[in-house]
Order: C-alpha cells, then sequence, then structure tokens
C-alpha cells in the first residue's frame, strides 16, 4: 500500500510540475504578442492629419 500511495504522489508532483510550467510560458508568450502589438500599433488620427495636409 505505501508504494502505491509513493507512486500516486510522485505522479501528482510531475503533474503540478508541468502544470506550473505552462502557465509560466503561456504568461511570458501573452507578454511577448502583446508587447509586439503595441509596437505595431498606429493611430487613425495621423492618417487623418496626413490626408487633410494633402487636400488643404
Amino acid at each position: 500500500m505505501k508504494k502505491i500511495c509513493k507512486i500516486v504522489a510522485i505522479i501528482i508532483a510531475i503533474a503540478a510540475a508541468i502544470a506550473g510550467i505552462y502557465v509560466v510560458v503561456t504568461k511570458f508568450i501573452n507578454k511577448k504578442q502583446s508587447a509586439s502589438d503595441e509596437e505595431n500599433y498606429v493611430s487613425c488620427s495621423c492618417e487623418e492629419d496626413f490626408t487633410s495636409e494633402k487636400i488643404g
């Protein structure tokens, strides 16, 4: 019975470690993607100013 409990405890520990790694990697990827989205952001007001200068 002790051996079975040890095996179950090891499996639970491995699953918890994998879940922790998954959470950290997911947060890192989301943070990296949001940073690149901010770099690629173009304000619409710049286009409006440009077109009004061309016409006027």
